[in-house]
């Protein structure tokens, strides 16, 4: 079609998160460039061909050499012939299966009370951040994060862009690098989420609200994710994101008789629900809530309640407190 929109070299690459450079190895190489000419001059990428570089790059992702990520994509493009090429805006593009497709969404998701028009910017941040932690490029992670954080929002920031890329580098991607670009990805996460929560001047609660990982979790860096999204709503947090031994949560709590105590669990069975009920031993009761992916339900104490997520979370305990949000 030769109104179909086609778009410069720049510009894909931006969007891959690759270098230029890498796009005109990868067309000299393997024939994986742009079929357009504007003039017979600048050549520019069509859908198919951005369509057909996106596949390549998730077969990287999944441990494929660069030849036989080549070749896939190829193969791919030839199989899907006869199909409708993906649109230039088309947010499907996934890592390693990890993040989530959201072309088909015709509603506007809330996530603690903001509502947010479904991009593709949160793909095309994923997709940065994802090439850059893979690199081991410390200053390019630390600005997508930063921009991803600005624009969006700790929490957005989090559930569209930093974790995908973590369950990607986890279990999905396969590559020498992906160990040691996880760890570096939740260390600079860290500082960023960190940086994140203002400080609190006036907050709305007397009594923080305290947030924990009773047990040792890489998971830890969602609870500063959830402090600053809670800081932003004028929520003063205590974070622990350390493996914090019972008897020191409970003497914590005991101390400080926070408002509320929110303990996360990203793996099943790793606390035990019964630790809740030492929480609730003596004066103090404070609203207790159980968050994460770990948490059984069935299992929990009726006095606990429990959190799906970390929108749900920042809506539940802003919703508790005392005070105008």
């Amino acid at each position: 079609m030769s109104g179909e929109p086609t778009l410069p070299v720049a510009a894909v690459a931006r969007r891959l998160g690759v270098a230029p450079a890498t796009l005109r190895t990868w067309d000299r190489r393997y024939g994986l460039g742009p079929s357009r000419h504007t003039n017979g001059k600048h050549r520019r990428y069509s859908p198919r061909d951005i369509a057909r570089l996106e596949v390549m790059q998730r077969a990287l992702l999944s441990g494929a050499s660069t030849a036989e990520a080549a070749q896939y994509a190829l193969d791919s493009d030839t199989s899907a012939a006869n199909t409708e090429p993906v649109a230039l805006d088309d947010p499907a593009l996934e890592l390693a299966g990890a993040v989530p497709t959201q072309q088909n969404s015709r509603h506007e998701p809330s996530y603690a009370g903001y509502h947010v028009r479904e991009d593709v910017g949160h793909t095309r941040l994923a997709r940065r951040l994802s090439a850059a932690t893979i690199a081991l490029d410390v200053r390019m992670v630390q600005q997508v994060l930063a921009e991803a954080v600005g624009r969006y929002g700790p929490l957005l920031a989090w559930e569209h862009v930093v974790r995908p890329v973590l369950s990607a580098l986890g279990s999905g991607w396969r590559g020498r690098s992906s160990t040691e670009a996880r760890y570096l990805l939740v260390e600079l996460a860290l500082g960023a989420f960190t940086r994140a929560a203002p400080l609190v001047e006036r907050p709305r609660n007397h009594h923080p609200v305290l947030l924990a990982c009773p047990r040792p979790e890489r998971a830890g860096l969602a609870v500063h994710v959830l402090a600053a999204a809670l800081a932003r709503k004028r929520i003063d947090t205590l974070v622990y994101s350390v493996a914090l031994p019972a008897d020191v949560l409970v003497a914590t709590v005991r101390r400080t008789m926070p408002a509320a105590v929110v303990l996360w669990a990203q793996r099943e069975g790793a606390i035990d629900p019964a630790l809740f009920s030492r929480l609730t031993r003596g004066k103090q009761r404070s609203r207790l809530f159980a968050c994460g992916p770990g948490w059984d339900g069935q299992r929990l104490p009726a006095t606990v309640e429990l959190l799906s997520g970390l929108p749900t979370a920042v809506e539940r305990v802003s919703y508790v407190l005392p005070g105008a949000p």
